[in-house]
This record gives C-alpha cells, structure tokens and sequence, in this order.
C-alpha cells in the first residue's frame, strides 16, 4: 500500500519548484515555460506517480470553440472525481468556456498552484481569485471538480455475508 502522504507532499513539493516558471502554451520546462495542463503532467510524472504523458497538440483556445472534455479526459485516466474539499496533492479543475479547461494542484485549500497565462506559475488562495471563482459579473460561481488519483482511492471495505 503506497504511503499517501508521502506522495502527496511530493507532488506539492515539485509544483512549489515550478514556481514563477512563465506561462507557455504547451511548455514543459522548469524555469522556462509551462501550462495548466503541462504543469499537472509534469508534477505528478517527476513525483513518479504517473508515467510520463504524451499529450497531443491543443490549440490555446480549445475550450471555447468545443464540447469534448479533452482536460478532463486526461485527469480521469489518472485519477477519480471526488465529492468533498480536496486535500494537498489533489486536481482541481475548472469550467471556462464550453467544458473543464483549467486545473491547479491543491496546497492547502483553498490554496492551490497553477500556471495561467500572463502570470506564469503561481500559488493562489482560490478564495480571493474572484477571475478564478466568478462567471462574468453578476454571473454565478465558476463550477469546479476536484479529483484524487485513482492510487489513492481506498477502496470500502466489503462486509461478507455468512
């Protein structure tokens, strides 16, 4: 059984070194250029609990021309949505034009770190990201779905019936 915490704060700790990289559409260098989805990818494989992904080309505005899930897609290869406050190591993710386009890895939430565009990576409290939290003036609250990976999902334990 792997120890949870431990990777958890690995995955915490190699986002925290990718801070103040600059934001680069599709960049997955430390220090040079990085994205929302690159950063996750890179975190979770360098933390050696995923293996390294291929992800194929994505134009910058995908998200507002298209319906199909493609962020999303990738984070439930990898992982399974969860229905309570995330913990450190978790993915958030959230809904920005027509589908879940946007993810951070959770600190401490509602701390989290992500890469967004003219501000490179950084760590944000989601609390006080109204860009982050709000649709548009006076439009609702962005919606979001956290997720867990799937190593770390213990499973209910079965009660046999004699």
């Amino acid at each position: 059984m792997p120890d949870i915490q431990r990777e958890r704060a690995l995955v915490v700790d190699e986002a925290r070194a990718w801070l103040r990289t600059p934001y680069h559409h599709m960049g997955r260098v430390k220090g040079a250029g990085v994205d929302c989805a690159t950063l996750l990818a890179e975190c979770y494989a360098r933390a050696g609990l995923i293996p390294s992904l291929d992800i194929p080309f994505y134009p910058l505005d995908w998200h507002l021309h298209r319906d199909a899930e493609r962020y999303l897609g990738f984070v439930l290869d990898h992982a399974t949505e969860i229905d309570k406050l995330p913990q450190p190591g978790d993915v958030a993710l959230w809904r920005f034009g027509r589908c879940f386009a946007h993810g951070a890895i959770v600190v401490d939430w509602p701390l989290v770190i992500h890469a967004h565009a003219g501000r490179g990576c950084v760590l944000e409290d989601v609390s006080k990201a109204n860009w982050l939290t709000q649709l548009g003036r006076g439009g609702g609250t962005r919606p979001v779905k956290f997720f867990t990976l799937k190593r770390w999902v213990v499973p209910a334990l079965s009660k046999e019936i004699a």
